[in-house]
């Protein structure tokens, strides 16, 4: 298979744009399988390689020299016209596809996604022999391409910046939901939304997606363009649509008509994880797997750290990490989640999402005590000042723990749910979400 792979970069004059993660894998990857090769690596950052490479702030200024541009998923192209290199562009994600859509099962959606995808791979693994966890989850598509044959299955957490340039679509591809994210990479929603959907942009009439039809834009989205694959659709309410439907009557999730999944015993909390839950058990089916199998390990999964992850009690209090909550409808998720909830603590880099209707579900929610951090917190806060909230600010993790211990009642809950980005003072949300249990736990008994 990834002979394929090699024969397309064969003697081509390569640039590997960004050297992070995935631009060290593919460079890896070409040096296992391509000797001699002409590779130039291409970054922002000074970089420590023995390579041709271009780095600085012109590093985007001569693409076109190149025969193939393996993009990797953080690099931004809204800034330069693309025109005239855009077939030129390629990624890990595309090579793969190329040569191996039908036995791919890839997962997106603004929220939801890494949780999906483990979930979706726990249950494949615990049927399946031969079954690999890939993509913006942790582990780039080419790390282990050796080991694929023609009967592995790929379960793959796609994100928009990986199918941005795609021109191919998994066998079995689904979308969980569209809101407003990563407008600092993407430029606008709607571009951003159109890179979700290449997921299923180039799928076949044997292929098959699905998508939830109650939310709105993605609806919406879906329905004004003709995708020719197999759809499934998946809703919290029990309309009688035509089609495959997934859709929840009271607590029992029903695929076309027939009970799968009675929801009692999960240990995954809040609404979106069922809603989650239903899609897992909507690609068990298409897979043609065990479904009483399936509902067990769904309902022993304890989902992934820093996702509404209770770190302990510390002081009488039920702490909460949940800094992968990067944009508001995720914040709102978690706090719905958490039946003592009381405090929240919020805040991060702002890129320019629309807060307004978040100020709006906090001014009406059962918190008491929110406690804001820069930089979006600090403009949350001012506009909550005149509610019946108490309203704290914090510069540090550290502050909003004190905060947090001073001003939340022994046994009720508190959550750092950031509803942005952590990358202003952090790396990613796992380094602020391992800097936030660290605090914490010093407090645990």
């Amino acid at each position: 298979m990834f002979n394929k792979i090699i024969e397309k970069l064969k003697d081509k004059k390569i640039a590997i744009l960004g050297f992070g993660r995935e631009g060290k894998s593919t460079y890896n990857f070409i040096n296992r399988h391509l000797d001699n090769q002409d590779i130039t690596i291409l970054d922002k950052n000074d970089i420590d390689v023995d390579c041709k490479k271009v780095i600085g702030e012109n590093y985007l200024d001569n693409l076109n020299d190149y025969d193939i541009i393996i993009k990797s998923p953080g690099i931004s192209l809204k800034d330069i016209d693309i025109n005239p290199i855009k077939d030129k562009i390629t990624s890990q994600l595309e090579l793969l596809l190329e040569v191996n859509s039908n036995n791919m099962i890839g997962i997106t959606g603004t929220k939801g996604k890494s949780t999906t995808t483990s979930l979706t791979y726990e249950v494949l693994k615990d049927q399946l022999e031969d079954v690999f966890l890939l993509g913006n989850i942790g582990k780039p598509v080419l790390d282990e391409v050796e080991k694929y044959t023609d009967k592995t299955i790929l379960v793959i957490e796609m994100s928009s910046h990986q199918l941005e340039f795609v021109r191919r679509s998994p066998h079995v591809a689904a979308i969980l939901n569209l809101y407003q994210d990563h407008l600092d990479h993407d430029g606008t929603v709607e571009h951003y939304h159109q890179n979700k959907l290449n997921i299923f942009k180039y799928q076949t009439d044997t292929d098959y997606y699905i998508y939830s039809d109650d939310n709105p834009d993605l609806n919406k989205k879906i329905n004004d363009y003709p995708y020719r694959g197999i759809r499934y659709t998946v809703r919290f309410d029990n309309e009688n649509l035509n089609g495959n439907r997934t859709r929840l009557l009271n607590k029992d999730v029903i695929i076309n008509d027939k009970i799968i999944y009675h929801d009692n015993n999960r240990l995954l909390l809040g609404d979106h994880n069922l809603k989650n839950i239903m899609f897992v058990l909507t690609i068990a089916k298409i897979m043609n797997l065990d479904l009483e199998r399936a509902k067990k390990v769904i309902d022993n999964f304890k989902g992934l750290k820093y996702r509404m992850e209770y770190i302990g009690n510390a002081n009488g209090i039920d702490f909460y990490n949940d800094t992968i909550a990067t944009i508001p409808d995720a914040t709102i998720n978690a706090v719905n989640s958490i039946p003592n909830i009381e405090t929240l603590i919020l805040g991060g880099l702002d890129r320019g999402i629309d807060y307004e209707p978040f100020i709006n579900y906090l001014k009406e929610s059962k918190l008491k005590t929110i406690i804001c951090m820069p930089t979006t917190g600090i403009k949350i806060g001012k506009a909550l000042e005149d509610t019946n909230k108490k309203i704290l600010y914090a510069n540090t993790l550290e502050e909003a723990y004190k905060e947090a211990v001073n001003n939340t009642e022994i046994g009720k809950a508190c959550i750092l749910s950031p509803a942005a980005a952590s990358y202003e003072f952090f790396k990613n949300f796992e380094e602020k979400g391992k800097a936030f249990e660290e605090i914490v736990k010093k407090d645990i008994n």
